[in-house]
């Protein structure tokens, strides 16, 4: 298997990792509001997701068409660069990357910071979606994206985090655009509905009060999960680790450094 595009920025002296997934449409250079503080506490790992970012390469393979293929492609990078255990960081369609990751490797996991999670597609959305799936033969995809990155993001002050994400998504290309939705189509409510996910991994949700579209939703489903936190910010809407790079920077950085002294006590005992 191919390794895929990755960025490894390197600690002095700590042991712990942090890996940063992004959202569909981005890259791991949409993390830039992040680089400078993680890198004084943490060892990181960026990675450009399939047919994103620095991947020349997109989902070309049928076996790789799906959450579980791309968290595949996630551990590998993990093996090639000898990481056991990692704290993943994720934004928007990269948390779901994160979910499937630790259902299929827990080991690996050893705690998750969730940005904007999305765990669940809106039928409006879908409907929208189709339809343009429809005519993706007479109908630009980026129509479509800048459609979408305007209903997640309406307002005047989330202009910075829309234009950062309609501009890494026109290097997406028009069909791995519609490889991507169908995988989201797909799997993402199939996922969350059937499956019982209890696990005790420690998870923070940090989403914005104005994320209309999927706040809603986390509000009411972290509560079932074991160990698992929700913190809004305030005025600030789905991309919140850009929009609010202050707040989403001390409250991820706090979880880690609480999770890994945790596991370090764990491992002695």
């Amino acid at each position: 298997m191919k390794t895929i595009h990755h960025k490894v920025i390197a600690h002095t002296s700590s042991k712990e990792w942090v890996v940063f997934i992004h959202g569909m449409g981005g890259s791991s250079s949409l993390w830039f509001k992040q680089i400078r503080e993680f890198r004084k506490h943490f060892n990181l790992l960026l990675i450009d997701l399939p047919g994103h970012g620095g991947n020349d390469e997109g989902l070309k393979d049928v076996s790789e068409r799906s959450f579980v293929g791309i968290a595949q492609k996630v551990l590998h990078v993990l093996d090639a660069n000898r990481i056991q255990g990692a704290h993943f960081v994720g934004i928007s369609l990269g948390t779901m990357v994160i979910r499937v990751l630790q259902d299929i490797s827990p080991s690996r996991v050893k705690s998750m910071v969730l940005g904007g999670a999305v765990e669940r597609i809106h039928p409006p959305l879908l409907l929208v979606a189709k339809i343009a799936e429809g005519f993706k033969r007479i109908v630009p995809y980026m129509w479509l994206y800048q459609f979408v990155a305007w209903v997640l993001m309406p307002r005047a002050h989330n202009a910075e985090a829309r234009k950062a994400f309609i501009n890494e998504a026109v290097k997406l290309g028009q069909r791995e655009f519609f490889c991507w939705y169908r995988i989201l189509r797909l799997e993402i409510n199939a996922f969350f509905t059937n499956k019982k996910l209890f696990d005790s991994t420690p998870t923070l949700y940090i989403m914005g009060s104005e994320d209309y579209m999927f706040l809603p939703i986390v509000s009411k489903r972290y509560k079932k999960f074991k160990n698992a936190s929700l913190h809004i910010l305030p005025k600030t809407g789905h991309v919140c680790n850009i929009e609010n790079e202050k707040g989403f920077n001390e409250l991820a950085i706090d979880f880690i450094h609480q999770n890994s002294s945790l596991a370090s006590k764990e491992k002695q005992a």
